[in-house]
C-alpha cells in the first residue's frame, strides 16, 4: 500500500498537468475564449494540490500505522530510528505547507497589484494629489504575500 501511494504522488500530478495541457491546446484551436480554459487550469491545479496533499497525508499516515512487537533492545533500536524516519515525513509535510502558503499568497498578491497598480496608476495621472491613497492599495495588494511568507516563516520554526 505504501509504495503504490508514493508511486500515485509521483505520477498522479505527472497525469493531471499533461491532461491541462491537452485540454488548452484543443480548446485555444475550437476558438474558446483564454478566460474559460484559464478558469478550467486554475481549478485543475487546485484539484492537483488537494490530491498530493491527500496522498501525502496517506503515506504518512500508513508509516505511522505499524504494529508494535514485543519491546526487546533490538525493536528499541527499531522504533527509535522509525520514531526519526517519522519526524522526517512531519518535517517534509511542513516544508510541503511552507511552500504551498508562499506560493498560493504569492499568486493573490500579484493578482492584487495586477489590478490596482494600474487603476493606482491612472488615477494619479487624473489628480496628482490622489498618490498617496492610490498608494495605499497597491501595498494593500503586496501585503497578501508578505503575510505568506511571515506564515511560511512561522511553520518552518516549528518544523
Amino acid at each position: 500500500m505504501h509504495t503504490f501511494l508514493t508511486a500515485a504522488l509521483i505520477i498522479l500530478p505527472a497525469i493531471v498537468l499533461m491532461f491541462s495541457a491537452y485540454y488548452t491546446f484543443k480548446k485555444r484551436m475550437e476558438g474558446k475564449s483564454v478566460r474559460k480554459v484559464m478558469r478550467v487550469n486554475v481549478m485543475t491545479f487546485l484539484v492537483l494540490i488537494v490530491l498530493v496533499s491527500i496522498c501525502a497525508f496517506a503515506v504518512s499516515a500508513a508509516n505511522d500505522t505499524v504494529a508494535a512487537p514485543a519491546a526487546t533492545p533490538e525493536v528499541v533500536a527499531a522504533a527509535e530510528e522509525a520514531h526519526a524516519a517519522d519526524s522526517g515525513n512531519s518535517k517534509g509535510l511542513g516544508l510541503l505547507a511552507a511552500a504551498l502558503v508562499t506560493a498560493i499568497s504569492g499568486i493573490g498578491g500579484g493578482i492584487a497589484v495586477a489590478a490596482g497598480a494600474p487603476a493606482a496608476i491612472a488615477a494619479t495621472s487624473e489628480d496628482p494629489k490622489s498618490f498617496g491613497k492610490s498608494l495605499i492599495f497597491v501595498a494593500l495588494g503586496e501585503s497578501i504575500a508578505l503575510y505568506g511568507v511571515v506564515i511560511s516563516i512561522l511553520i518552518l520554526n516549528k518544523v
